[in-house]
C-alpha cells in the first residue's frame, strides 16, 4: 500500500470537533505547547470548547453538513486561523478518508492515520476480506457486491439465524439490526439502509452470523511512522444497549496473560500489514470458548480511551501528536504494564423508560462529582447551556481507576450518585443500577445482552420518589419562591409555611399532593399520593434548620425527621425538577400536565424529540391499529420510530418526509 502523509513537526493544532472531545484533546495540546483552534457551528456559539482555545473560527449552520462535516469550511478556518496540523476528535470526520486526503493536500498535517488506511479499515465488507487474507479470524457473514433483497435473503439462509444487519460503513450501532428469521429480514435491511445513509451518507450493509452472548473486547494500538507498533491491552465494552456502549472497562475480566497475547500480536500485525500510524482500535467478539473474532477496525481515537490511559498511565493524545510529528515510539512492548483497574460510563441525554430515545433540552443544573471522588470527568456542559438534536446524546464521561475492579466500581458508582445534571432525562439512575448489578459486580458472566438478561422489561417502568423527596422536593420549590437576603432560609422568620402553601405534582399516573405548614418551630409538610395502581399513601414530615447553599437557590440542606438531608433543585413554570439521595427526578405541575392529558385524550402524536422527519407511514383517512408503524424520526445520529399508541382513524397529517419537527410539535393526529 503506498501511503502518502504529511509528518513533521507543527505548532498549531485546530481540533475538527466540538463539545467534550475538543476540550479533552485542547488538554494535551496546550500541555504540550501548541497552539490551539477550535471550530464550532452556530449552536454552538456559547459551547466551553468555543472558549478554550485560542482562536475559534464559526464554520456554519447547526446541522452537521453545514459545519462539522464541511470539509472546504474546516480547512478554510485552518488558513484563517493559522493552524498547520488538524486533529479530528473522535466523531463527525474523524474516520473520513477524503477529509484526511483534503487536510494532507492542503499542506496540514493529519493527527490521524494516513487516507490509505482509514480507506482500507472504513468499510466494513473491505475490512473483513483484507482481515480474511491476512489470516485474521473473522465472524462468518456476507459482505459482498450484491446488495439486493434477494442476494441478502440467500446469504442469511447460508450463514443460519439469527443475523446481524449492519452498515458497512461507519459504527456506534447505527445501521445495525439483529434478525431472528426471513421474514423480519426485509424490513431490517431497508431501515438499516436508511439509517446508514443518513449517519454515514452510503448505504452498504453487511450480514454476519450473531454470536450468541459474546463479549465485546478491543485491542488499543499505538503506531509510529517508522515501522514500530505496539498494543496497550484490551478493553471490554460489553455493557450495551441498541448497539452502543454505555460502560467500558479495562483490562477485561474474561481476559487472561495468554489470551491477551494473542489477540493484541493480531492487532499489531493487521495494523503494519496497513501502514498504519496513530492510535486505532481492533474491535473483536469474544465468545464463550474464548475464541475471538474481528469485527472492525476503528481509525481513530475512542470514546472510551481513557480507561486506557488510567491503567497505561500514558496520554494517548499525546502520543498522536507525537507520532505525528514524526517521533519514533518509545516504549517497547515489553515495558508495557497495565497497573489495577478502570471503569467508564456515559452520561447520556436520553429517555431509558421510553427506550432510551435521545433526549434535548435546556442544562438547569450541572454539578459534576468533586475531586474529593477521585474520578475523571470529561464533559462539555454548563449551566444555561442546552443538548442540541444536532449533535450525538453522549454529554460527559466518568472514569475511576483503582487497584482492584470492585474498588474502581465502588468509587464510580459513589461518583455517579453525586453527579447532578437537570433540566432533562439522562441515564445517570441507569449507569448506577448497573454498577450495583450482582452480575455485573462479579464480572465473569457480562456479555453484549447483560442489559437486557437483567432488566428487560424493568427498563420500560417509569420509576417514582419517595415520599419523603418529593416532600423535600416541594418545601424547596416554596422557599425559593420566598424573597431573602442572599437567599438565606430561617427558621427564626419562619415566613414560609404560616398559612399553608400547596403544591401539587404528577408523573404519569401518579399525583401526589403536598401541603406545608410553619408551626411549633418547625415546618410541617405532608403529602398525599394517589398511584398508577389506584393505591394510596400519605406521610407528614417535620423539617429543621433548613438553608441554602448559595444565593442561586439551587441547593439547600435540611433536618427531615431527625435526618440531615441535602436536595439540589431546578423550578421551571411546567415542571419541577430534583435531586436527591444520589437520583435525578422530574414531576410535572398538575396544571401543565392537566393540558398535556387532554392532548394525549385527543390522539395527538406528537415529537418527542426535534429531528428530521425520515417516513410518514400513513395517510389521512387511513385506519390503523394499535402499534403500527406511523412516522420515523431521525434526531441525535438515530432513527426513532413512533407507533400507533391506539387502533382509530388517521384524522390529520401534519408532517411530510424530508421535513423538520420540533419537539412537541404535533405530528399527526388519531380519531379512537
Amino acid at each position: 500500500m503506498t501511503i502518502r502523509q504529511q509528518i513533521r513537526p507543527f505548532h498549531t493544532v485546530l481540533v475538527a470537533n466540538r463539545g467534550e472531545i475538543a476540550l479533552r484533546i485542547f488538554r494535551t495540546v496546550r500541555r504540550m505547547g501548541y497552539g490551539a483552534v477550535a471550530v464550532y457551528s452556530e449552536a454552538d456559539r456559547a459551547s466551553p470548547h468555543v472558549w478554550a482555545a485560542d482562536r475559534a473560527v464559526l464554520i456554519g449552520g447547526a446541522a452537521p453538513r453545514d459545519s462539522y462535516l464541511n470539509i472546504q469550511a474546516i480547512l478554510d478556518a485552518a488558513r484563517r486561523a493559522g493552524a498547520d496540523a488538524v486533529h479530528p476528535g473522535y466523531g463527525f470526520l474523524a474516520e473520513n478518508a477524503d477529509f484526511a486526503q483534503a487536510v494532507d493536500a492542503a499542506g496540514l498535517v493529519f493527527i490521524g492515520p494516513s487516507a490509505e488506511a482509514i480507506r482500507a479499515m472504513g468499510n466494513k465488507a473491505q475490512a473483513k476480506r483484507l482481515m480474511l487474507a491476512a489470516g485474521m479470524p473473522c465472524i462468518p457473514g456476507y459482505q459482498g457486491e450484491d446488495q439486493s433483497e434477494a442476494a441478502f435473503m440467500r446469504a442469511a439462509a447460508e450463514i443460519g439465524f439469527p443475523v446481524m444487519v449492519k452498515a458497512a460503513a461507519g459504527g456506534g450501532g447505527r445501521g445495525m439490526r439483529l434478525v431472528h428469521d426471513g421474514g423480519a429480514l426485509p424490513q431490517a435491511l431497508a431501515s438499516a439502509r436508511s439509517e446508514a445513509e443518513a449517519a454515514f451518507g452510503h448505504g452498504e450493509l453487511i450480514l454476519e452470523r450473531a454470536v450468541i452472548a459474546p463479549r465485546h473486547v478491543e485491542i488499543q494500538v499505538l503506531a509510529d511512522s517508522h515501522g514500530h507498533a505496539i498494543h496497550l491491552g484490551e478493553r471490554d465494552c460489553s455493557v450495551q444497549r441498541r448497539h452502543q456502549k454505555v460502560i467500558e472497562e479495562a483490562p477485561s475480566p474474561a481476559v487472561d496473560a495468554a489470551l491477551r497475547a494473542r489477540m493484541g500480536e493480531a492487532a499489531v500485525k493487521s495494523a503494519l500489514a496497513i501502514g498504519y500510524t496513530g492510535a486505532g482500535t481492533m474491535e473483536f467478539l469474544l465468545d464463550r470458548e474464548g475464541r475471538f473474532y474481528f469485527m472492525e477496525m476503528n481509525t481513530r481515537l475512542q470514546v472510551e480511551h481513557a480507561i486506557t490511559e488510567a491503567v497505561t498511565g500514558l496520554d494517548l493524545v499525546e502520543w498522536q501528536l507525537r507520532v505525528a510529528a514524526g517521533e519514533p515510539l518509545a516504549l517497547p512492548q515489553s515495558e508495557v504494564r497495565l497497573n489495577g483497574h478502570a471503569i467508564e460510563v456515559r452520561l447520556t441525554a436520553e429517555d431509558v423508560p421510553g427506550g432510551f430515545l435521545p433526549q434535548t433540552g435546556p442544562v438547569l443544573r450541572w454539578r459534576p462529582p468533586g475531586p474529593e471522588h477521585d474520578v475523571r470527568v470529561d464533559h462539555g456542559l454548563h449551566e444555561g447551556g442546552a443538548v442540541s438534536p444536532h449533535y450525538d446524546s453522549m454529554i460527559a464521561k466518568l472514569v475511576a481507576h483503582g487497584p482492584t475492579r470492585d474498588q474502581a466500581r465502588r468509587k464510580l458508582l459513589r461518583a455517579l450518585e453525586h453527579c447532578v445534571l437537570l433540566g432533562l432525562p439522562t441515564n445517570q439512575g441507569f449507569l448506577a443500577d448497573c454498577l450495583s448489578d450482582a452480575v455485573f459486580a462479579q464480572g465473569q458472566a457480562v456479555h453484549t445482552g447483560f442489559v437486557q438478561e437483567r432488566f428487560g422489561a424493568r427498563l420500560a417502568e417509569q420509576a417514582a420518589p419517595a415520599l419523603g423527596a418529593v416532600a423535600l422536593a416541594a418545601f424547596g420549590a416554596l422557599a425559593a419562591e420566598v424573597p431573602g437576603r442572599h437567599g438565606e432560609l430561617s427558621i427564626g422568620a419562619p415566613t414560609l409555611g404560616r398559612q399553608a402553601a400547596r403544591l401539587e405534582l404528577a408523573q404519569g399516573a401518579c399525583r401526589w399532593d403536598a401541603q406545608l405548614l410553619a408551626q411549633d418551630g418547625a415546618w410541617q409538610v405532608s403529602v398525599r399520593c394517589a398511584g398508577a395502581g389506584g393505591e394510596h399513601a400519605s406521610q407528614t414530615f417535620t423539617l429543621r434548620d433548613a438553608r441554602w447553599h448559595g444565593a442561586d437557590r439551587a441547593a439547600f440542606s435540611v433536618e427531615c425527621d431527625g435526618i440531615a438531608e441535602s436536595l439540589t433543585l431546578a423550578a421551571q413554570a411546567d415542571a419541577l425538577h430534583f435531586f436527591h439521595a444520589g437520583r435525578a427526578w422530574s414531576l410535572e405541575r398538575v396544571s401543565r400536565r392537566k393540558s398535556r392529558m387532554a392532548e394525549s385524550a385527543s390522539g395527538a402524536i406528537t415529537a418527542p424529540l426535534t429531528g428530521r422527519i425520515v417516513e410518514v407511514a400513513v395517510r389521512q383517512g387511513e385506519t390503523v391499529q394499535a402499534g403500527q408503524r406511523l412516522v420515523v424520526l431521525e434526531a441525535m445520529k438515530m432513527e426513532h420510530l413512533l407507533a400507533a399508541p391506539v387502533a382509530g382513524t388517521v384524522a390529520e397529517v401534519c408532517v411530510s418526509s424530508g421535513g423538520q419537527a420540533a419537539k412537541g410539535a404535533l405530528l399527526l393526529r388519531i380519531e379512537a
